[in-house]
């Protein structure tokens, strides 16, 4: 039963370094075409 929550686990990593890495990418494509303030900080970066 660990190995299941392990695999679990790993792929709720996976896609959460995943989903943040595109929303980063979001932000400054936004901030690039001027809809966010370029100094806007949505909080820590990961990568």
């Amino acid at each position: 039963m660990e190995t299941i929550g392990f695999v679990f686990g790993l792929a709720a990593l996976a896609f959460a370094l995943i989903a943040n890495s595109r929303l980063n990418k979001l932000e400054d494509k936004l901030k690039e075409l001027d809809v966010l303030d370029k100094d806007f900080k949505s909080g820590e970066r990961i990568s």
